[in-house]
């Protein structure tokens, strides 16, 4: 689950009118792994108002090379 609070705050002021916009409050995400992800290696960063969430495949949902012999 991802949880976070958002804060924003805008004032404009000319000679007729002052005007002011709040908008505040708490929010909650969650979702479900996908089938295969590791777990134990999500990992997340926060940069520039985008959140990335990198989940690597488990090694078993890796898919394996097998070699064929052709006679």
């Amino acid at each position: 689950m991802i949880s976070g609070e958002r804060k924003f705050e805008k004032e404009k002021k000319n000679k007729r009118y002052h005007r002011t916009e709040r908008s505040y409050g708490s929010f909650t995400r969650s979702f479900s792994l996908p089938e295969g992800a590791d777990p134990a290696k999500v990992r997340a960063e926060f940069k520039d108002g985008l959140l990335r969430v990198h989940m690597p495949k488990s090694e078993t949902a890796k898919p394996k090379q097998i070699e064929v012999k052709v006679e």
